[in-house]
């Protein structure tokens, strides 16, 4: 689905009743909660049209600025602002989450408000500029990914005006030849050109992605990503391993990886462990989810997530492999197709894979290359015997003859 989040905006007054922080944005959260089944799903969190901004100071040189805002059934979220003589910067977010909201976290175990606190990474701004940010930026901690784009923030507003001088995020710089996604109009009129016949896509580069928990390595995964997407027409979008950015959590019975591709495309894995039948445990790909933002301004073009898998299971202790393609059907419009595919989200040890449970449709190869091998060579040896009899028969007519 898309994301339907509304534009914030605060404006605070200081007691001469003149402006002294503003801020106005977007925002939306990808939250991975437990259910009383002990099943992970993910859900998203927009703000509702009616947002209140209750407790944001102006703050001084001796207190900090923030911006404090609630929304929906007990949601929070705020953002306290430090100054310097010369410049000014985000300190901490603090995010309240309220899992009685019912709509947004159906069968939630956990009750009640649950709240995280992130640093900020917000580089410093000179005082007197407003920061302005168009493109999306992710903030991930714990169990939450919060999204940002159309940012526009100015702490410490001066003799009550917005400054005209802006400070921009790296993201919003310009770039040589950026990769846009197709959108829906076009302002250029194009000659036409030669008709050409499309180059084929090609099969993805092979990444390598792992997960720390302390110092030890707990996941690993290397595999060539694809995705396909057929909302307006069908695109193919390789995922770049060189500008992806992995991050995730680990636990004993669940594990999630994130995928980042240079803030254009967000992919989340995520494996549980179940009781095998036969005994023993195993592990299996439960959920994928994709976001997909817009190159033109970082804005959430769409989200979707599938919570129904049950794909790339292979017993605790082992990894899972598969090198011929394999297509995870997300929903109608997003599929995702996988290229020489070896994970392990659980026991790794010594930053290695353990051995490998191969996919039918390697071991339907490698159980075929045998047999082909086998055929050829019993060919092969029917072509001899037929030609010793042949030749046979004409050594005896010769005989004969004489």
């Amino acid at each position: 689905g898309f994301f339907q989040s509304y534009a914030v905006e605060v404006d605070v007054k200081d007691a001469s009743n003149v402006t002294c922080l503003y801020a106005k944005w977007m925002m939306s959260f990808l939250i991975n909660y437990e259910t009383n089944s002990s099943d992970y799903k993910n859900t998203t969190l927009n703000l509702s049209p009616n947002v209140t901004h209750n407790g944001s100071i102006c703050g001084n040189d001796t207190q900090a600025a923030l911006v404090a805002v609630q929304f929906g059934e007990g949601h929070s979220w705020s953002i306290n602002f430090t100054k310097t003589n010369e410049t000014y910067q985000g300190d901490f977010i603090t995010f309240t989450y309220n899992t009685n909201d019912t709509a947004v976290f159906p069968d939630a175990r956990r009750k009640g408000p649950v709240t995280i606190v992130v640093k900020d990474a917000m580089r410093p701004v000179q005082l007197n500029n407003v920061f302005v940010c168009h493109n999306a930026d992710f903030l991930e901690a714990e169990n939450v990914t919060q999204i940002f784009w159309n940012v526009t923030v100015q702490a410490f507003v001066q003799n009550g005006t917005i400054s005209k001088k802006e400070s921009r995020c790296a993201a919003d710089m310009p770039t040589s030849a950026p990769t846009i996604l197709p959108t829906t109009a076009s302002t250029t009129t194009l000659s036409p050109g030669p008709t050409t016949t499309p180059k084929p896509v090609e099969n993805p580069e092979t990444g390598n992605y792992s997960l720390k928990s302390g110092n030890k390595t707990c996941l690993l995964a290397t595999v060539g990503l694809q995705l396909n997407v057929s909302q307006d027409k069908p695109l193919l979008i390789n995922i770049n391993p060189k500008t992806t950015v992995a991050d995730g959590t680990c636990g004993n019975t669940t594990a999630t990886l994130k995928l980042n591709d240079g803030n254009s495309t967000l992919i989340g894995f995520t494996f549980v462990v179940k009781n095998a039948s036969g005994g023993g445990q195993k592990f299996y790909l439960k959920e994928v989810n994709v976001t997909l933002l817009n190159h033109l301004n970082g804005s959430v073009i769409s989200h979707a997530d599938n919570n129904n898998f049950s794909n790339w299971d292979a017993f605790l202790g082992s990894s899972y492999m598969c090198r011929k393609e394999q297509t995870l059907e997300i929903n109608e419009e997003f599929q995702i197709n996988t290229f020489n595919l070896w994970v392990q989200p659980f026991l790794v040890k010594e930053n290695k894979f353990s051995a490998a449970e191969e996919c039918f449709a390697d071991s339907d190869l490698n159980f075929l290359i045998p047999i082909v091998v086998g055929m050829a060579l019993g060919f092969l040896i029917i072509l001899v015997f037929i030609s010793y009899i042949i030749g046979r028969r004409k050594s005896r007519t010769g005989y004969q003859s004489v």
